[in-house]
């Protein structure tokens, strides 16, 4: 059986933590989202500490996994290649 659906927020989440270390331009290109979007995440990642904030200088800032987020992606690739649901990309081509 086939989904056809977009990205869930655990996906998105996931494509985020991916990044490892990276800039919100950076990231927002990368994960294919909107500013708006990439806000809503970003706070949502760092409430929860699976990303820490990292201030490089003045306003250069980057957003860093923790080991917390490394857990939480293992376990996210886990779930998505137990469904086979991980690169769906590459299937379709």
């Amino acid at each position: 059986m086939r989904l056809d659906r977009r990205r869930s927020s655990i996906e998105i989440i996931a494509d985020m933590l991916r990044m490892g270390e990276a800039g919100k331009t950076e990231i927002m290109y990368s994960v294919n989202m909107s500013y708006f979007q990439l806000q809503k995440y970003l706070n949502f990642m760092l409430d929860r500490e699976l990303i820490d904030r990292v201030q490089l200088g003045n306003p250069s800032v980057t957003y860093r996994v923790t080991a917390k987020g490394l857990e939480l992606l293992r376990s996210i690739d886990n779930i998505l290649d137990t469904l086979d649901l991980k690169d769906n990309e590459q299937d379709e081509a």
